[in-house]
C-alpha cells in the first residue's frame, strides 16, 4: 500500500505493528513487544491455538514459546498489507529450518531438519493506539507436510509449493491434486 496515502492513525498503526514485529523477531525484547500492545491483549495463533489472552499470559507466551523459538536461518517476506480503520492484514511468507523446538507452531515435536516455508496471515488488531490483539493463521497440514510428519502423497496437501504460488501464481500448477491420481 503506498503510504502517503494511509491517515495519520493508520501510518501510526503500521509503525507501530513494525516496531512491534522488530522487537519479536530482532531485538528480541519482551518488554519492547508488550509496550506495543495494550494491556489485556491476546495472540491467537489458529491452526494450533497457542498464544494467550491478557498481558500476563501473552507475556508468558512470548517469554517462553515465541520470541526466542524462530531458527537461526528464519526469515519474513511481505506479500501484501490492507491497513484499515482500527486492523491491519499482513500477508507474509515464512521461512526457515526447524532446527529447534518450536512450541507456537508446532508444539510438542522435536526438530526435524527440515525447511518450513508457509504463507501466514496476519489480522492485528488495534485499540487506543496500541495492539490489542492478533490472529495468524496458516496451512498446518503444509507445515506437517514439509516436517516430514505426514505423508502428503497420501492425502490431499501440498508443501512449499502454495507459500511459492502466492509469490508467483504461474510458479505452480493449479489443480495439481485433482489431477495427480488420474495419470
Amino acid at each position: 500500500m503506498d503510504s502517503t496515502k494511509l491517515s495519520a492513525e493508520q501510518q501510526a498503526m503500521v509503525e507501530l505493528w513494525e516496531a512491534h514485529m522488530r522487537h519479536e523477531f530482532e531485538t528480541l525484547n519482551i518488554d519492547a513487544t508488550m509496550e506495543t500492545m495494550t494491556l489485556e491483549p491476546f495472540v491467537n495463533h489458529v491452526p494450533v491455538m497457542t498464544g494467550g489472552v491478557g498481558s500476563k499470559a501473552v507475556r508468558e507466551f512470548y517469554g517462553h514459546e515465541f520470541i526466542s523459538k524462530h531458527p537461526a536461518d528464519t526469515s519474513i517476506t511481505p506479500v501484501s498489507r490492507t491497513v484499515g480503520v482500527d486492523r491491519i492484514v499482513d500477508e507474509i511468507i515464512y521461512k526457515c529450518t526447524h532446527t529447534i523446538e518450536m512450541p507456537w507452531m508446532l508444539p510438542g515435536l522435536s526438530p526435524t531438519g527440515k525447511t518450513i516455508e508457509v504463507a501466514l496471515v496476519v489480522v492485528i488488531s488495534f485499540e487506543g493506539g496500541k495492539i490489542s490483539g492478533e490472529r495468524i493463521y496458516w496451512d498446518q497440514a503444509s507445515v506437517l507436510t514439509q516436517s516430514g510428519l505426514i505423508d502428503g502423497a497420501k492425502l490431499p496437501v501440498v508443501g512449499s509449493e502454495s507459500a511459492r504460488k502466492v509469490l508467483n501464481v504461474a510458479s505452480e500448477p493449479s489443480n495439481a491434486l485433482i489431477y495427480r491420481d488420474r495419470s
